[in-house]
């Protein structure tokens, strides 16, 4: 056994590994791991430092493997809430590293890899790390909500933290693995030649697999379902740029095959990249989509955009749209299932793609294809590309039971041939300003048709069953079993993301106009029952005809409203389980859940100016607001602060350069309050003329989270509040919730 050596690096105890052979270690912070190492089952309980380039343990070197020995690292353990969570737990730097049997969670990224060849991370779990409070509800989406993903070349990705996150590390082994209860599962930034098998990367609020300029990876045989937001089964479906897999950004040559990637935003989601946007060049291109599982996404089933890919085999139902393709060019669709979407495969602008032997059954459309009249003059694509809606080949299809076989416009030149088609209701639905349709048979006795269709060429993928991955094992060809069967009605979205079936809960489906509150009691095998609490009180509070009092799971319960702080509390007795916040609870033993919906009546008044740019907001705030002495353009009362736009804000009103100034009278309990705000573009809150939220900088705002502010007050009795709220330009909302943070039953 070689020496242990401790080294003081920058004023804390660094311990460094260096050698094979030493004996199972503890876990300290700050530990240095140098050599090949089993670490001491246990549970570590090491908070995180403020830096995600400085991890609480470091591996480094080459040749190395680290056994943690199912170990537990946990972080972030004064926090309770997942937003709260920060830290790196392990940076990995070096060749030929193997991580395996790690447990880690409760830190902003779980595990970072930096310029690693031939990485091997299996057999770990690297669940419930870092994710967003959403504050998107039943019943209305809230643009806060909203991801980007569009720029990562300074890492901006790790914004919204990951289980694992791989940056320029290129023949990595990422084989069963569990990330789940997370927002970001596996995040790739120019990773090449890698292979990730047999994970089980679901139940996440964002991504379940990540790419960005990463190439020629194999994606195979993984459980990614139910990698989604902004879904409200009946109210709306925005994704909210979820994704089972997302592809962003020049990745090429990659294959993805025999996944389950079901009830995400959207299953699949390929974008060229802004290089593309900017030059008219490159994209995402000869990536091959095949024998996979997209079904249920609230959004699109694959989404392949400005670019040039294969997709074969898969199954696509009961999606928004089953494929989109806008401005794609040279797309193969091949012998796909399109089963039961609003649109099953909607192509903008596309270009020689060709659409063959697929089978479309029971969609509202089964092929749209179209093009606008005009292109956005910012778009540096659509002034270097010829981006006409021409040459598509629809060739050797079945149509049936569809309300719309074939929707096109503005389209120039589509052979449709030996096609079948049976009980669609309508097949062609076609517009004046299409052109050049074939539908003669003849035309297949031609080889190549038209020297303007060039066919995707892939190659990577030669039969199915014959990949194999660098250690020479075979991969299952079969799609992984789907983690719960149903269709989108299955997607329940809570604060903390999709509900994963695991945990007792009441989610709220709807309020009808009678006040009566509609909710599935769902949770894992057990019994459940209204809570009695201290003194004989019940479990309840303005609530009245309360529609069963005990029962199993799953069941359905109504009440209905009297009062403005509307609670429910519920005991669930059973097996075992783990809860949202992945804490593992006791069987037989009384578990509380409970619902609480708290709606202060508050009389607003609230009043819109516009300005101009003698009275600009971004410049002098105390200039800007002698506009409030003008006349109000638009004045109103209302019980709810709840605005979205889109445009102008009333009749002959303004669009762009507003303002609004909101204030009402709240009279509550003594307690502790959240004041949550979602305001475009600045926003200031007041409380009793005293300011509790101030983001009145224009250059902060980056991203749709960007918008959502939020401050904890002390209040008792009756308070005024009043809110500034000013508008640039596009997109304007402003949303407003009083949340009691304690005061409960």
């Amino acid at each position: 056994m070689k020496k242990i050596y401790l080294f003081l690096l920058i004023l804390l105890p660094v311990l460094v590994i260096r050698a094979t052979g030493v004996p199972p270690l503890k876990l300290k912070r700050g530990m240095i791991i140098t050599g090949s190492v089993q670490i001491m089952t246990g549970i570590y309980r090491l908070n995180g430092y403020d830096s995600l380039n400085r991890p609480v343990i470091l591996i480094t070197g080459d040749n190395i493997t680290v056994d943690f020995n199912k170990a537990v690292l946990q972080g972030s353990i004064h926090k309770q809430l997942p937003n709260e969570f920060y830290g790196l737990a392990l940076l990995i730097k070096g060749n030929n590293i193997t991580l395996k049997n790690a447990r880690i969670s409760g830190y902003k990224v779980a595990v970072r890899a930096d310029g690693c060849k031939n990485l091997v991370i299996e057999n770990s779990d690297f669940s419930y790390n870092y994710r967003q409070q959403l504050h998107s509800t039943w019943q209305h989406e809230d643009v806060s909500d909203w991801m980007s993903f569009h720029h990562n070349e300074n890492d901006e990705w790790l914004r919204y933290g990951a289980g694992i996150y791989l940056k320029d590390c290129n023949k990595t082994i990422i084989r069963n693995n569990i990330i789940t209860g997370g927002q970001s599962a596996l995040m790739m930034m120019r990773c090449n030649d890698g292979s990730i098998t047999d994970n089980d990367f679901s139940f996440n609020s964002a991504i379940g697999i990540g790419m960005y300029r990463s190439s020629r990876n194999n994606i195979l045989h993984n459980k990614l379902d139910f990698n989604v937001r902004g879904y409200s089964h009946g109210f709306y479906n925005r994704g909210q740029d979820s994704a089972g897999i997302l592809v962003f950004e020049q990745c090429n040559e990659n294959v993805f095959a025999y996944n389950s990637v079901t009830h995400g935003g959207d299953g699949f989601f390929l974008w060229a990249g802004q290089t593309t946007m900017d030059t008219g060049a490159g994209g995402c291109n000869d990536n091959l989509i095949e024998q996979n599982d997209f079904s249920y996404a609230p959004t699109n089933g694959v989404e392949v955009t400005f670019s040039s890919n294969g997709i074969f085999k898969n199954i696509i139902r009961n999606c928004d749209n089953g494929i989109w393709g806008g401005y794609s060019y040279n797309t193969e669709i091949n012998n796909n299932k399109i089963i039961g979407n609003k649109a099953g495969i909607a192509f903008e602008h596309g270009q020689e793609n060709e659409i063959t032997d697929n089978l479309f059954d029971s969609n509202i459309t089964a092929v749209k294809l179209w093009a606008r009249k005009t292109q956005p003059s910012d778009w540096g694509y659509a002034q270097k590309r010829d981006t006409r809606s021409r040459n598509y080949l629809i060739f050797g299809n079945e149509f049936f039971n569809n309300n719309v076989g074939l929707d096109v416009a503005l389209t120039d030149t589509i052979h449709y041939v030996s096609n079948k088609r049976k009980n669609n209701k309508q097949f062609y639905k076609l517009s004046e300003n299409v052109t050049n349709i074939d539908t003669s048979d003849l035309f297949f006795t031609i080889t190549q048709p038209d020297s303007s269709f060039q066919p995707v060429k892939v190659t990577q993928f030669k039969e199915p069953g014959t990949i194999r991955l660098p250690s020479g094992e075979k991969i299952s060809t079969t799609i992984p079993e789907l983690n719960f069967q149903g269709s989108r009605n299955n997607i329940r979205i809570t604060e903390w993301g999709p509900y994963d079936f695991r945990y007792p809960i009441l989610f709220l489906k709807k309020i009808d106009s009678n006040h009566i509150y509609y909710f599935e009691v769902l949770g894992p095998k057990g019994k459940w029952k209204i809570k009695n609490l201290p003194a004989g009180q019940a479990g309840s509070k303005d609530v009245q005809h309360i529609s069963m009092t005990e029962g199993s799971f799953p069941s359905e319960l109504t009440f209905q409203k009297t009062g403005t702080d509307v609670q429910l509390e519920l005991a669930y007795t059973g097996e075992a389980f783990t809860d949202q916040f992945g804490k593992k609870q006791s069987a037989n033993k009384s578990h509380s859940f409970s619902f609480r919906d708290f709606q202060p009546d508050i009389n607003w008044h609230v009043n819109w100016y516009s300005w101009d740019a003698a009275h600009d907001p971004n410049k002098n705030y105390e200039h800007f607001k002698t506009v409030y002495n003008n006349k109000p353009v638009k004045s109103e009362q209302t019980k709810k602060i709840d605005y979205t736009w889109w445009g102008e804000i009333g009749k002959q009103l303004p669009a762009d350069s507003f303002a609004i100034v909101v204030t009402g009278t709240v009279d509550v309990e003594m307690g502790l309050y959240e004041l949550r705000v979602t305001a475009d573009d600045l926003v200031k809150v007041f409380v009793d003329d005293k300011p509790v939220i101030d983001f009145w900088d224009v250059s902060k705002y980056k991203y749709d989270e960007d918008t959502y502010h939020h401050a904890a007050v002390q209040l008792n009795g009756k308070h005024t509040i009043r809110i500034e709220q000013v508008e640039n330009n596009g997109y304007a909302t402003l949303i407003f919730k009083l949340i009691p943070l304690n005061n409960k039953l």
